[in-house]
């Protein structure tokens, strides 16, 4: 498997990789993460215009997709965090929009590999009913430690790991 970073001609595929996520998560009980058009083929188009876009390359062929930003305070939404604090208040990655076609393993492993190549600090937050996604991130050392609001008001569930031995 290879990441590297979305073109905008990739943007149809994408957005397909995005439906056949959805269809997984209502598929494993989660009806409310991802709905009324988000994310939208704006919201990708911004992905990659600001270089934050990545796909994930089986065979040569798009089998997953996600966001990342690293920055001193990339994600206003993280701002507040209620019922529980960050583990620290450094420099941090945040993974957004992470769907896999589902015809290929470890997408999320790798999406998080890559991550933590880049900073050694990541922040993640998933809707209450993604028990795949939670479960993945508390089997990957995730510390749960609180939840966030999304700009629609909706509460998430957040995540963080951070690792020592990062090299740049």
């Amino acid at each position: 498997m290879e990441i590297i970073a979305a073109r905008l001609e990739d943007i149809d595929q994408i957005l397909h990789i995005i439906e056949q996520a959805k269809h997984i998560m209502r598929a494993n009980g989660n009806q409310t993460q991802w709905i009324n058009g988000y994310p939208s083929k704006e919201i990708i188009a911004t992905d990659i215009h600001d270089q934050h876009a990545f796909v994930c390359l089986v065979n040569m062929e798009i089998a997953g997709y996600f966001c990342l930003i690293i920055g001193n305070d990339p994600e206003p939404n993280y701002k507040v965090i209620k019922e529980g604090a960050w583990l620290n208040n450094a420099p941090y990655g945040v993974i957004h929009r992470l769907a896999s076609s589902g015809t290929a393993k470890g997408i999320a492993r790798k999406a998080f590999e890559f991550a933590f190549s880049r900073v050694n600090n990541v922040r993640v937050d998933t809707n209450h009913d993604n028990i795949p996604m939670q479960n993945f991130l508390k089997n990957s050392g995730f510390t749960y430690c609180g939840i966030i609001y999304v700009s629609d008001g909706t509460p998430r569930d957040a995540f963080q790991k951070i690792i020592a031995n990062h090299q740049t």
